[in-house]
């Protein structure tokens, strides 16, 4: 009889130890607030939620977390207690952070060359660890990395940590912190070697933005390879110290790089509704001697603007931002009441100025057979010198937050110089992009020129003003505003402007919408003033801004809608 109750005693009592507290199902921890609130959530949110109980365990567990995060910040004695749901469904916390500890001795020393450089002196001092702050543990190990870091960056390769001490008083709520870096001295940029080059050594180091001697800075070798990917002379790159064959206090250059190809193609198919579909065909050859010269030649097929043009780029002694150009073009037009086939051939000096203004000066050449507006024909050889300013600053990628472009021009042509005519011809732009937040984008843009001429038939039709079309005034067609000959057909404008004011907000993610006015014209006696408006959608697409317009003109004679599609840059 005693067998078979034992037997039922220890079956009862297999049953009670198997029986587990009650799972809850939620989480809520009270009485934290901002950084507290997040490292603690953090910590907790590594304990997986099919875990959650109300058993003695885990509530161990979700304290031992809550401790740790909050010791993290520099509370050392937090009180902790907890409570549960009548159904046992849900577990409360409740936690006051406690007093905060605060840095009662911070020696933070800097011993060799580093403790008079100011990148040094400015990470100590920004460093949160200071006499009487609150202990951080992450920016305490954060100091610690970052002279690390900086000491490689800055070329202190002997840099050593030599003590680092953290000790905290919790009855006290006190720390202690001893940082000693000894960064011993600072190398020096020594000789630099080029291997692999089919370019001459002297074009080669007027990309480099040190001298021997100059303090090692690892930026600066970043430009370097930057500087030598932007010329297109080769296909591969590598630049970087040789710590290995350090001499003195100087640190070789090695520069790696190999050739590009010789011949580079690119083929493409293009739509935008100012041309309709079009295709691209282009030829470069990236480096043609040892001097650096390229040549590239570009072809585009379109309906009413087919062209080809040839590049001859001549790099002086600062070849990125010096040099000459050799350029000659043919390009056929048939758009509205234009039909003309120019033929141009130019040789441009260009220079980029230390306050980032670039300035091309030119001598052209423009030979140009035309019909305009049925009565008017002829040819036009023309010699043009010109000067030009430009200058573009962004920020923010593809598609800018913040950015303003401006360019100003002038040319002249004289029978003097062998022209059929006498001109002067100006143009200026100037865009503007500014945003607010995040999600708020504005644009603003203004366009004018002017001809100065005894007669409009002095000026052949690619240098008159037409407006309207996807970068001009939306709502109307390409190059469809214009003074009128006596039949009625577009003769072309000696005056122009155009405006644009653009509101874009952030739909969601890399997608915008738009609302813009537009307001212009082009005219020779006196304007007759149009506006275009519409809504569009924009796309920050990996491959540049993408841009789809609904517009309406509301001139009251042309009064129709247009549709605008344009792959490129806004301004």
């Amino acid at each position: 009889m005693k067998i078979p109750f034992l037997r039922y005693g220890l079956a009862t009592f297999a049953l009670t130890v198997a029986i587990p507290a009650s799972a809850a199902t939620s989480l809520t921890i009270k009485g934290l607030k901002g950084s507290l609130e997040d490292n603690v959530d953090a910590y907790v949110s590594a304990i997986p939620e099919e875990d959650y109980s109300t058993s003695l365990r885990f509530r161990e567990q979700l304290e031992g977390e809550i401790r740790d995060a909050l010791k993290a910040l520099g509370r050392y004695n937090p009180t902790i207690s907890f409570s549960e749901a009548e159904d046992g469904s849900e577990l409360i916390v409740q936690v006051d952070a406690g007093p905060k500890t605060t840095i009662a001795r911070s020696n933070i020393i800097l011993t060799g060359m580093a403790k008079n450089d100011p990148d040094f002196l400015a990470l100590v001092r920004t460093s949160g660890l200071g006499l009487g702050q609150t202990l951080n543990h992450g920016k305490y190990e954060s100091l610690k990395s970052s002279l690390t870091s900086l000491a490689i960056r800055k070329g202190y390769f002997d840099g050593e940590l030599t003590v680092s001490r953290l000790e905290v008083a919790p009855s006290r709520n006190e720390a202690f912190i001893t940082i000693e870096y000894a960064s011993g001295q600072r190398y020096n940029f020594g000789e630099t070697v080029f291997e692999g080059s089919q370019i001459e050594l002297d074009r080669l180091e007027s990309l480099m933005p040190y001298e021997k001697g100059d303090p090692y800075l690892a930026s600066t070798l970043g430009e370097f390879n930057q500087r030598l990917s932007n010329v297109g002379w080769f296909s591969s790159i590598f630049v970087g110290g040789e710590l290995a064959e350090i001499k003195d206090d100087e640190i070789p250059v090695s520069v790696v790089v190999k050739p590009q190809v010789k011949n580079q193609i690119e083929t493409g198919i293009g739509f935008s509704t100012d041309v309709g579909p079009r295709l691209k065909f282009n030829w470069r050859k990236p480096w043609l001697n040892s001097k650096g010269h390229s040549l590239s030649i570009k072809t585009e097929l379109s309906e009413i603007q087919p062209k080809i043009e040839a590049t001859y780029k001549i790099p002086l002694d600062d070849v990125l931002n010096d040099y000459y150009q050799i350029v000659g073009g043919i390009r056929y037009v048939d758009n509205h009441d234009t039909v003309s086939t120019e033929t141009n051939l130019a040789v441009e000096r260009h220079w980029r100025l230390e306050s980032g203004w670039k300035r091309i000066a030119s001598l052209r050449l423009l030979y140009e057979d035309y019909t305009q507006g049925k009565i008017e024909s002829g040819n036009l050889t023309m010699v043009i010198p010109g000067i030009s300013y430009d200058k573009t600053r962004l920020r923010g990628g593809a598609m800018p937050t913040w950015g303003d472009k401006q360019l100003i021009s002038i040319e002249y042509s004289d029978p003097v110089l062998g022209s059929d005519t006498r001109l002067t011809r100006f143009r200026g732009r100037s865009a503007w992009i500014r945003s607010s937040g995040e999600n708020h984008r504005g644009l603003l843009r203004l366009d004018g020129g002017a001809v100065i001429a005894d007669r409009l038939e002095d000026i052949p039709p690619s240098m008159r003003f037409f407006v309207g079309g996807d970068n001009s005034l939306r709502g109307y067609s390409y190059e469809s505003i214009s003074p009128r000959n006596e039949i009625g057909l577009r003769e072309g404008g000696k005056y122009m402007v155009t405006s644009t004011l653009e509101y874009q907000y952030r739909v969601y993610g890399d997608w915008w919408g738009a609302v813009f006015y537009d307001y212009g014209s082009a005219w020779n006696d006196s304007p007759e003033w149009v506006a275009g408006t519409g809504v569009g959608v924009r796309w920050a697409s990996p491959v540049g801004p993408i841009r789809v317009d609904f517009a309406w003109g509301l001139d009251k004679k042309t009064d129709k809608f247009q549709l605008h599609f344009v792959l490129g840059p806004e301004i």
